[in-house]
């Protein structure tokens, strides 16, 4: 499913056709209803899309009864679709790759420090791009830490999510709080640890 609805990328209209034509390309009796449930567009843009989708010729409807349509892509449509979502996965590369070198600019400091024994606070989603930005770096993460009892055990990218209570058994030299959602409370959580161990928290 094509991303639309998002606060600081919003859909061109490119976007938007591709949301439409992706979503057809999976299921071809979809309503229009249901479109706009999983687009997240409007139920009359998606009849504006659906409409013009139809006299480009990359869509045809099929009367499936009295009442309903299958929106069935055509060689045209099919083809259109694999070029835009060609163009989507380019771009989304592009803005991951910009976002692992932010990271690695934020934590540049600690490594100009020789801080180079970090822990990481949050399994998150953000956790895992932050594994990813460093793992060609001489960072050394030495435990991957979160508060939901749930997550304890199992593993991200190969490290196994632990407790906050094994801080108390490791000498790191920084800790990075991989969480925005619970960022303020995770640091005010570790600021008591930091300031006995004089450790750095680093939030991104």
């Amino acid at each position: 499913m094509i991303p639309l609805d998002k606060k600081y990328y919003r859909p061109s209209r490119q976007a938007r056709c591709l949301a439409i034509l992706d979503s057809l390309a999976a299921d071809s009796g979809l309503s229009q209803f249901e479109l706009s449930r999983r687009t997240h567009l409007s139920s009359a843009m998606v009849n504006q899309y659906l409409k013009e989708l139809q006299d480009g010729e990359l869509i045809t409807y099929e009367r499936v009864n009295g009442k309903s349509y299958r929106y069935v892509l055509t060689a045209v449509g099919e083809r259109l679709r694999r070029d835009l979502f060609a163009d989507f996965s380019s771009e989304t590369v592009q803005i991951y790759s910009a976002l692992k070198s932010l990271i690695l600019e934020k934590l540049a400091p600690l490594s100009e420090q020789g801080m180079r024994k970090i822990v990481l606070f949050g399994a998150s989603e953000t956790c895992e791009v932050v594994l990813s930005a460093i793992r060609e770096s001489d960072f050394d993460v030495v435990a991957l830490l979160d508060n939901d009892t749930e997550k304890h055990g199992a593993k991200m990218l190969g490290y196994v999510i632990s407790p906050p209570s094994v801080l108390e058994t490791l000498r790191p030299h920084a800790i990075v709080i991989t969480s925005f959602g619970h960022q303020d409370e995770i640091y005010a959580q570790l600021v008591p640890y930091a300031r006995m161990h004089n450790l750095e928290i680093v939030c991104l």
